[in-house]
């Protein structure tokens, strides 16, 4: 298997641009628009047993008249994109949004969190999706609850709720019987719901990984292993508080979160802590592949190391035998006699192919040792 490249798609958000846009020491509450923000999109959804409506809308005072001729539906507000701090002022005023809680809603890399104010809820949550280049992709949802609404506030066109406004369309469900409590958690539960396809494709990625390991381990190789283990922790600190998140819902007085739909945040409460034990395995599985990396690189040295440890080894008792025969010492002395210990087998008419011989059956004789210990073989 080949060594997997990272594939070119759009560039992921980076979790300090929105605090790299904040002015140091503004007043607090203070709305400072990205100059990337992108113009703002206003969608209403109406609805109960009866009756349903969506549709987009171009002027905001036009959403709100539609928004206040049907008092005894629930509705819907979707707000897709902050680029007008104008719109964003009216929103709060019409529906006594705290400026703070606006500003959270624009600094979009907030951990996921639960407030209470007057009996409404500011609820942020994280949408996330697995991209093709091996990244997690998070985008910010806020989500203000009322007495018959919800209002949603993203930064992107696109989300994963169509399944959602799927269902509201087609009256499935009981959500169309419920309160806006039942909505919001409608919301949560379907961003909650789309993180187990991205936890599945980190998981099959790092089965990929683990399979190029074995086969040839290299330093692209651990830094693909490394970013991934980057991902795992950046998705850990997205579980871990939308588990504290649902939990401190589970508390909450029965005059916010009626007993019967507790029932229902259990549910999504199951679903993070499913997640949460995900993420823990994954973070061991990356952990054990950095490892991994690390014994076959040892290995594969140890091999090479073995088979240059065998040849040296070899050679040693041939190199004795030449530097030996490489000694210049006379045959004759300087009375003219013959010194007979001084190599006579030097004037030997077979003396070289003996040797040749003698060496031919040493080396013969050590490979054949080294392979009845199973030195030459991998077991």
């Amino acid at each position: 298997m080949r060594i997997l490249p990272k594939s070119k798609s759009k560039k992921s958000k980076q979790p300090t641009k929105s605090i790299l846009d904040r002015s140091v020491g503004q007043k607090p509450g203070s709305l400072t628009i990205s100059a990337e923000a992108l113009a703002p999109r206003l969608f209403l959804m109406s609805f109960n047993e009866q009756m349903h409506e969506a549709r987009e809308f171009t002027d905001y005072e036009a959403l709100l008249q539609e928004f206040k001729q049907t008092p005894e539906a629930r509705h819907w507000i979707d707000v897709r994109g902050y680029g007008s701090v104008a719109l964003l002022e009216q929103i709060m005023k019409d529906f006594h949004i705290h400026p703070l809680q606006m500003e959270d809603v624009i600094n979009d890399y907030q951990r996921p969190k639960l407030e209470e104010d007057h009996n409404r809820l500011f609820i942020v949550s994280r949408m996330v999706q697995f991209t093709p280049d091996h990244k997690i992709d998070d985008d910010q949802l806020s989500i203000f609850t009322g007495p018959n609404y919800v209002i949603t506030f993203q930064s992107d066109y696109e989300d994963c709720l169509e399944p959602l406004r799927d269902r509201i369309k087609a009256g499935k469900g009981a959500i169309r019987k419920k309160s806006a409590i039942y909505l919001a958690y409608a919301i949560m539960d379907v961003v909650l719901d789309h993180y187990f396809p991205a936890m599945a494709q980190l998981g099959e990625y790092a089965e990929e990984l683990e399979d190029c390991l074995f086969l040839k381990p290299s330093k692209q190789l651990l830094s693909q292993i490394l970013d991934l283990k980057r991902e795992v922790v950046k998705i850990r600190r997205i579980v871990w508080p939308e588990r504290d998140k649902i939990s401190e819902i589970l508390r909450m007085d029965e005059q916010l979160i009626p007993q019967d739909l507790k029932i229902y945040f259990k549910d999504i409460y199951d679903h993070a802590v499913q997640l949460m034990d995900l993420v823990d395995n994954y973070k061991e599985t990356t952990s054990s592949l950095t490892d991994l990396y690390l014994s076959n690189v040892s290995n594969r040295m140890n091999e090479v190391m073995k088979v240059l440890t065998i040849i040296s080894t070899i050679f040693i008792p041939l190199s004795f035998i030449v530097g030996l025969y490489g000694m210049n010492f006379s045959r004759e002395n300087p009375k003219g006699g013959i010194n007979p210990l001084n190599m006579p087998e030097l004037y030997q008419p077979y003396g070289y192919v003996t040797l040749l011989g003698v060496m031919t059956v040493i080396v013969s004789g050590m490979v054949y040792y080294f392979y009845r210990k199973g030195w030459l073989t991998n077991q």
